[in-house]
């Protein structure tokens, strides 16, 4: 029996891109992943991980919260830098809510100065979130959040550790109940929009990012090449990763192949908990020399090509 027929009247669904934004390493990808329950993007020490905007989608209640975990906003220097930051601002301008990111830790700095100051002249609700609070003392926190608020008016006000999930459930029932009214934009069992081959690479460099955070620089992707679903329910997944210089690719390679080996396993792993199914994962090392100044690269990463 449908509502209609039983004289009850139908739940009106909520439906809204929230746009998170904030420095590097401040723990959007974190909070995103807290709030979906689930990997859809990738998480590093290192900044710069969130090339393009990968979204998480949540069902809380009768709302579906499309996120856009935008590129950490700092002060750019090369074509690349630009190009992040110009999607990140545009990323929080589409939205119709902004959650503006502050680690607790580091408080308000030149970052953050920057960021507030900006954000202003956003026009959609914004919601500040203090991020690591289980790093700092209480007192510190409120006097973090008065100022904050002293800057630009915010609807409201959360103070979380995303990383241990504690305030987490109080910003999605929030945003649940911020997003407008209308229809569900994306089939209600879908995490994210991001296709499988896209997050798939994004792991891989992940892997890579944590086996060589101090000994490889950021001129480094990975593109999906293959990706066949098998007779035996087993994915066959081919992956390319591009460097610039010979002296890059040696480094992922590793004596005797030992680094490019410890990467493929630690992918193929955490593909196999997300696939539900056996990964056969093949990684080749290539030299793409200035691929930073190539447009294709750009569009491939769902980035626009900074002419300047």
């Amino acid at each position: 029996m449908t509502a209609e027929a039983s004289g009850e009247m139908p739940t009106a669904t909520r439906c809204g891109f929230v746009a998170l934004i904030g420095a590097p390493n401040v723990g959007k990808s974190t909070l995103v992943n807290a709030l979906v329950g689930a990997k859809v993007t990738i998480v590093s020490r290192k900044v710069q991980t969130t090339r393009a905007l990968i979204r998480g989608i949540v069902i809380e209640n009768n709302a579906q919260i499309i996120l856009v975990d935008t590129p950490g906003i700092f002060l750019p220097k090369r074509r690349l830098d630009r190009a992040m930051v110009s999607t990140a601002w545009s990323g929080a301008h589409d939205a119709d809510l902004v959650c503006v990111l502050l680690d607790a830790k580091t408080g308000i700095d030149e970052e953050a100065e920057a960021i507030l100051t900006k954000a202003a002249s956003v026009n959609h609700d914004k919601i500040l979130v203090i991020n690591k609070v289980d790093l700092v003392q209480r007192e510190k926190l409120l006097a973090l959040a008065q100022a904050a608020n002293e800057r630009m008016k915010f609807a409201r006000t959360f103070m979380i550790s995303a990383i241990s999930g504690d305030g987490v459930d109080d910003i999605r029932r929030t945003l649940a109940e911020m997003v407008p009214p209308g229809p569900y934009l994306y089939p209600e069992d879908q995490m994210s929009d991001a296709p499988m081959r896209q997050l798939a690479a994004e792991i891989t460099r992940e892997k890579i990012y944590q086996k060589l955070h101090q000994e490889l620089p950021y001129q480094s992707t990975v593109e999906t090449d293959k990706w066949e679903e098998r007779k035996d329910k087993s994915v066959r997944i081919e992956q390319t990763i591009f460097v610039e210089r010979e002296s890059q690719r040696k480094i992922v390679l590793g004596k005797g192949g030992a680094t490019i080996k410890s990467i493929g396993a630690d992918s193929r792993k955490e593909l196999m908990q997300i696939l539900d199914v056996p990964v056969h994962l093949f990684l080749f090392v290539k030299v793409r020399e200035n691929w930073g100044d190539d447009p294709d690269r750009y569009r491939e990463m769902g980035l626009d090509f900074p002419r300047e």
